[in-house]
């Protein structure tokens, strides 16, 4: 351990500053979510707000990774800091000026944003763990994955809250400032060019060659699509409407959600076999999928019947949350352990373009039919999807790829 101190103390600022992200980033998906709908804004109206916070997003993970590999990842962790206030202070202008361009502009920034932080962050931590020490490494990608998912719901409690107190225009500024004060610290005291490849990688080689690294990309895709069918625009739409939640009800449920989800997350190695000194791979990635497309397809033929909404919901999304906080730890497990370490974020940047497409797809579809056939149905395309990761998931390997050979 002695060895990793230096690595670890630089780590430790990456992680800082993505923490920090972290919260403004889940704060503002609430604040826009909850405001538009304040606004008159109908489901599938805000699904689009977030269309080209997804399209970028998609975008900066394939490129984002190459840039990594050119000019190392404190530089892309702290270009999306400062990306994120912009997006934040764009957003900071009168209600009659909020018209859907704007916003949608702003969204986009904020997407790049967000995807340079994580992959700068997941890509980090391939290069802190020798290859020997694959447990190390399931450890430590679960810790980061499961902390940073508190302190989205964190930010989704937020969202709420500053939205209560501060109104919206209020809300972003305040955030911005604070964002403003990380993003200083970080510039001053970020200064290694980790992650940077020995050889300048070449544009053509943003597309993995990995056959491994392909399917788990895929399975990805479908699996954060099955979560945001339901979980971007239907649920919180639901809930305030449906259901009758205030804000400050619905940015605290979700939080409590995701801060769970993450805590699971966290402690994904003990409960898919660290102590019998088992890792995962594709039979586990496998097996976890096809228990967690039993749950949404249960709540949504619940819903169906005529059960009350409120008990499904809440019994429903506890069990969905824990599974699908262990089948998106073994994901950022897997990823990690299959990527080259010369030029990682080119593999890890091409994993997450396909997460970001998943959530893009599950965004739209999210309110797309929630406005056509209510939330059973998006619950019941959340089934299907995973269903599908479970299906892609047969053919990942069975045991870790000789990155040798790669």
């Amino acid at each position: 351990m002695p060895i990793l101190a230096p690595a670890m103390r630089q780590y430790a600022l990456v992680t800082g500053n993505y923490w920090a992200f972290t919260l403004t980033d889940g704060a503002l998906r609430m604040l826009v979510v909850l405001h538009f709908h304040q606004l008159g804004y109908g489901a599938l109206q805000i699904a689009m707000l977030f269309l080209f916070y997804e399209i970028f997003g998609v975008i900066t993970n394939l490129v984002g990774g190459w840039l990594g590999a050119r000019i190392g990842l404190n530089r892309t962790m702290n270009i999306g800091l400062c990306l994120q206030i912009g997006a934040l202070l764009m957003l900071a202008v009168p209600t009659a000026w909020l018209t859907v361009p704007l916003v949608m502009v702003a969204q986009a920034l904020s997407g790049i944003a967000k995807d340079l932080n994580k992959m700068s962050a997941k890509s980090s931590v391939k290069l802190l763990v020798p290859d020997d020490s694959q447990g190390t490494l399931y450890r430590w990608v679960a810790a980061l994955t499961g902390s940073k998912n508190a302190l989205k719901g964190v930010g989704f409690f937020l969202g709420g809250v500053l939205l209560t107190a501060l109104a919206f225009r209020g809300a972003v500024l305040t955030m911005a400032a604070a964002l403003a004060l990380v993003w200083v610290c970080s510039l001053l005291l970020l200064k290694r060019d980790l992650g940077k490849a020995t050889a300048k990688p070449k544009f053509r080689e943003l597309f993995s060659k990995s056959r491994a690294i392909n399917l788990l990309s895929a399975a990805r895709l479908f699996l954060f699509g099955a979560r945001d069918v339901w979980f971007v625009v239907a649920l919180p739409v639901f809930l305030a409407t449906s259901l009758g939640w205030e804000h400050w009800q619905v940015g605290a449920f979700l939080a409590l959600w995701i801060i769970g989800y993450g805590v699971v997350q966290a402690f994904a190695p003990r409960i898919t076999g660290r102590g019998s000194a088992r890792l995962p791979d594709g039979r586990a990635a496998l097996a976890w999928a096809a228990v967690l497309a039993v749950v949404p397809a249960v709540m949504a033929v619940l819903l169906w019947r005529g059960e009350s909404a409120q008990p499904v919901l809440i019994a429903g999304l506890a069990v969905f949350g824990v599974l699908f906080a262990i089948n998106s730890s073994l994901h950022s497990y897997l990823i990690v352990s299959y990527a080259r370490e010369d030029g990682v974020s080119l593999d890890v940047g091409f994993y997450y373009m396909a997460n970001a497409m998943g959530r893009l797809v599950g965004t739209l579809l999210s309110g797309w039919i929630y406005q056509a056939q209510g939330l059973a149905a998006c619950l019941a395309a959340s089934a299907l999807m995973v269903g599908l990761a479970a299906l892609v998931s047969i053919a990942l390997p069975r045991h870790a790829p000789d990155l040798a050979t790669r």
